[in-house]
């Protein structure tokens, strides 16, 4: 099936070509595509931060309908919505294996359940007391998703976020230093020094959500402090989990994301916009996402 893909070489734009899809195994899904995030990484890769990624790899911030459907997958059918983080959702029709979809109730931005799982995903640890006292360093939109995960499903009472973005959605939530010691650091920007700019108690949980290089002074204090750092991605065996998670919590009003997704872009006519404003970011700008008709 030959279909229509958005892609990026690193030279500082995505292009637009013709992808021959096959049709989908016994263990896969094919998907419609209707929306599709435009995804930080994907700005990143566009502009040669990092990659690229094959073009068979371009997307996967996706919602759309199921087409096909293999014959070992069960619970969905034909004409479902399904939120996706199989690649390439910026194709308009793509396969998606089992265990990388979850089926939502409607087409709307807030089901492109993907980056929201990223949120819920960073704080999936175990084994820890709701008494700890946690550092959110960050304010955008996973960070906003790990908040409301640890207070609505986790019950975790003492948090602080350390940013400076979307102050009118935090409100008095929102710190822009801290002189407190933390039991558990999620660290989604990488601007602090863990142990000397931020304290941490003994035996401390990092959860270093962008794989930040740390230097010898802090690794020393945090090697001292007998802390552990893991590094959530959401290529783990957990990830579908925090897909289902994360439906829930929407359906159940216990999340709202919708004040994150500020602008949708028609798939034909204003798709190279879509990644125009990833870069540049306009006053009042979020999360973008491209919509096909």
């Amino acid at each position: 099936m030959n279909v229509n893909l958005l892609y990026t070489d690193g030279a500082g734009k995505f292009r637009e070509t013709f992808w021959e899809k096959e049709e989908p195994g016994d263990d896969e899904i094919e998907v419609k595509a209707i929306m599709t995030g435009v995804c930080r990484s994907d700005v990143d890769m566009m502009v040669g931060k990092f990659g690229p990624l094959p073009i068979h790899m371009s997307g996967h911030e996706g919602l759309g309908q199921v087409t096909k459907v293999g014959v070992n997958i069960f619970g969905v059918r034909k004409g479902d919505y399904v939120a996706t983080r199989g690649e390439p959702a910026y194709a308009d029709y793509y396969n998606v294996r089992d265990g990388e979809f979850v089926k939502v109730p409607e087409a709307h931005p807030r089901f492109i359940i993907e980056p929201v799982a990223c949120g819920i995903n960073t704080v999936q640890f175990k084994d820890r007391g709701n008494d700890d006292r946690i550092l959110i360093i960050g304010s955008g939109f996973l960070a906003w998703v790990a908040y409301q995960t640890l207070i609505k499903s986790k019950n975790y009472k003492n948090i602080d976020v350390l940013g400076s973005s979307n102050q009118e959605l935090w409100g008095d939530k929102l710190s822009l230093g801290t002189s407190k010691s933390y039991d558990i650091v999620v660290d989604l920007t990488g601007k602090y020094a863990l142990g000397t700019d931020i304290d941490l108690n003994n035996n401390a949980l990092i959860i270093d959500a962008i794989g930040k290089a740390v230097s010898r002074e802090e690794a020393q204090q945090q090697l001292w402090k007998a802390c552990t750092t893991v590094r959530p991605s959401p290529r783990n065996e957990n990830f579908h989990q925090c897909m289902k998670v994360g439906v829930w919590m929407i359906e159940n009003g216990l999340l709202n994301v919708d004040k994150f997704w500020t602008r949708a872009y028609n798939r034909t006519t204003e798709w190279q916009q879509a990644f125009i404003d990833g870069i540049n970011r306009p006053e009042g700008y979020s999360r973008g996402y491209i919509k096909w008709d």
